[in-house]
């Protein structure tokens, strides 16, 4: 590879980030330019549901860098502006103001979109999503003057959103049209003790409840209707029912999409000098022997400078042991592995103490934990995972015998 060859990168989150900061930590000397459609500067998405929302963390620790680090490192980022198109043929970047920025590599972390789901009144003042700083501003706003707050959907952003706001001193119900909290995300228990979690810090949690239609009154939203008829008054309404890839640019220019942008595990998409990184990404797990793409901060950083080497034309082999975490009230769930496959479950420590961990296994081995309060649980599978090491149910289940024991 040129030392000197130019990098645009679409997506000026944390992937996006992450590739243009280890390129230069790589002493990588071309041009790196970071395109943003946003208004502010690379910041971090989790804490916006979170402490942000509550109060708790002020604007100013959100940005991943000062201003004058992207000066120092001698990356042009550039906010408030939409890549509309890749040429591959010509190698550029086209900008919807019609300016093109050329490139030797160009890398797409443009992430998704919080999804608005087909509802009637979905459109209305009053109805919020969350993935965004200004929708994250727009909402918090809005819960100044909002007594009662409806959120739909009890995956993680909408439990993490219905915690912030209980802290807010908001009555909050949430409705949830699977039959359990995190369903997606989270195996049956412990979907079921964060449901029981929010319904004691009370908030009305339901499940199996799907909406019909968001009511409107004097122009506004005003509560919604269920699916049964019944109708529950709010002043306001989340839609918290997932992300929408941003995969256009990548399916105008003809990369091999599904279900997100499909790469090898060098990150390189079906054009090599097309890379993708973050959410939008799809690649081989050998750990797991499926396509897989992941949504969370980690492997956004991660793959990210995955990305940065192949550029600078190191070997890489992307395959993590994916893991992911979310904080409600004072309860932080930690998440190393993917649930799905297992053939036995081990539960080690009391849920009712709030302090336990579900490891999922498979043929002996260790595919994903659950960790519930309980780091080291976490820590040692996350080793445990990556090393396919065969473990001892009983022992796992032994509060006697120290996680750091398994990995001796």
């Amino acid at each position: 590879m040129k030392a000197n060859s130019r990098t645009v990168i679409i997506g000026a989150g944390q992937a996006g980030l992450s590739c243009a900061a280890e390129l230069r930590r790589r002493k990588h000397e071309g041009p790196v330019t970071l395109v943003g459609a946003e208004a502010a500067l690379p910041y971090q998405r989790p804490p916006l549901s979170k402490a942000y929302l509550s109060g708790e963390m002020p604007a100013d620790r959100l940005w991943l860098k000062p201003e004058a680090f992207y000066q120092a490192a001698d990356i042009t980022c550039r906010t408030h502006t939409r890549a509309a198109a890749i040429d591959r043929d010509a190698r550029q970047v086209l900008l919807e103001g019609g300016e093109r920025l050329d490139f030797d590599h160009c890398v797409i972390a443009t992430g998704g979109e919080a999804r608005r789901p087909p509802i009637p009144g979905a459109d209305l003042p009053g109805v919020h999503v969350l993935r965004t700083l200004f929708e994250a501003d727009g909402l918090s706003a809005a819960l100044k003057t909002a007594g009662r707050i409806v959120i739909i959907g009890a995956g993680y952003i909408g439990l993490e959103v219905a915690a912030s706001v209980r802290k807010r001193g908001h009555d909050v119900v949430v409705l949830e049209a699977a039959e359990r909290p995190m369903q997606r995300t989270a195996s049956p228990l412990i979907g079921g003790w964060f449901g029981a979690l929010h319904r004691g810090y009370g908030v009305d949690l339901r499940v199996s409840e799907p909406v019909a239609a968001i009511i409107e009154r004097e122009g506004k939203a005003a509560g919604v209707k269920l699916a049964d008829g019944e109708e529950v008054e709010a002043d306001l309404v989340l839609l918290a029912a997932g992300l929408v890839l941003n995969t256009r640019l990548a399916e105008d220019a003809g990369l091999t999409c599904e279900d997100g942008i499909l790469t090898d595990n060098a990150t390189r998409t079906s054009d090599p000098s097309v890379l993708a990184a973050g959410d939008v990404a799809r690649f081989h797990s050998g750990l797991y022997g499926r396509s897989i793409r992941l949504e969370s901060v980690q492997n956004a950083i991660e793959q990210g400078k995955a990305a940065a080497a192949t550029i600078c034309g190191d070997t890489v082999h992307y395959d993590p042991v994916p893991w992911f975490w979310s904080d409600q009230y004072e309860i932080k769930l930690q998440i190393a592995g993917l649930i799905e496959g297992a053939d036995e479950i081990v539960r080690r420590g009391d849920p009712e103490l709030g302090n336990f961990a579900v490891f999922h296994m498979k043929e002996g081995r260790i595919i994903a934990c659950e960790a519930v309060n309980a780091a080291p649980e976490y820590m040692a599978a996350q080793k445990l995972i990556a090393a396919r090491r065969e473990v001892d149910p009983q022992a796992l289940r032994n509060l006697d015998v120290a996680m750091r024991e398994f990995l001796a």
